[in-house]
């Protein structure tokens, strides 16, 4: 199952069932669980822990230096969870000394070209389409979608269950169960087929419609907005990590269309 025309240090740890095509080049300090398809061409540097039942394509580069002038050569990592798939091409930078890692969680999917910066940390089922490009320290939440060629600025946090438009450029923090697109970057309403795709009631879906119709749609700042909400609207596990997220936002959020 391992190609002869393949690299692979005598130190690192291949799971069981594990296929690896030829000319990949695996350093020593790499864990790769069970039942992982490795393509040709593909390389991954020390610091790479893979789960199992991955998928890794032709021509990705996993656990290479940050790019960052900040980076000594400090000790860091790259986690993949299971069931990921990565695309061709695709680049997952290892962290720095502020988070030590770079997380892409379990059933995940990133499409060819995508860059995954260091210190990122990817939720599970997100999608990175097409050549998504993220600066360092992004941090995507479970099931949220990124459309294609969309650039991410550093330090931004994309919520649950949010789906974004190709071609965006992302400057601010977009809350969870949105839609987001345009330029700049602007609130499109909430994620309805999504979120009936993953078993949200109409019920839920109405209190998420209400809360944003609140932040975006009612004239109200966001310190208006928190209150109204908290005051009007009883308290849900959605209620409050919508609350959560905008106040514990560092960059701010996303404005409204008309904002």
């Amino acid at each position: 199952m391992i190609h002869h025309l393949t690299h692979i240090h005598p130190n690192a740890k291949i799971g069981a069932g594990v296929t690896i095509e030829a000319f990949t080049s695996i350093a020593g300090d790499v864990e790769i669980g069970d039942n992982c398809w490795i393509g040709s061409n593909v390389t991954i540097h020390d610091g790479a822990r893979i789960g199992s039942g991955c998928r890794i394509y032709p021509g990705a580069v996993l656990s290479s230096h940050p790019q960052d002038l900040k980076f000594m050569g400090e000790y860091t990592t790259v986690e993949i969870g299971n069931n990921t798939t990565i695309r061709e091409f695709v680049t997952v930078n290892r962290g720095t000394a502020d988070r030590r890692k770079t997380v892409v969680g379990n059933n995940c999917l990133l499409l060819a070209y995508a860059h995954v910066a260091h210190d990122c940390f990817l939720g599970d089922n997100v999608i990175l389409s097409n050549a998504v490009n993220m600066a360092g320290h992004v941090q995507v939440d479970d099931y949220s979608i990124i459309g294609g060629m969309t650039a991410i600025h550093q330090f931004v946090r994309i919520g649950k269950n949010v789906m974004i438009s190709g071609g965006s450029l992302i400057r601010k923090d977009v809350p969870p169960y949105t839609k987001a697109g345009r330029e700049p970057l602007s609130y499109e309403g909430i994620n309805s087929v999504g979120l009936r795709r993953r078993g949200f009631s109409e019920d839920q879906i109405r209190q998420i419609q209400e809360i944003y119709r609140v932040i975006y749609l009612s004239g109200n700042n966001n310190s208006q907005a928190l209150s109204k909400i908290e005051t009007e609207f009883p308290a849900t596990v959605i209620r409050d990590e919508i609350i959560d997220f905008i106040r514990n936002s560092s960059r701010g959020i996303m404005k409204g269309y008309f904002g």
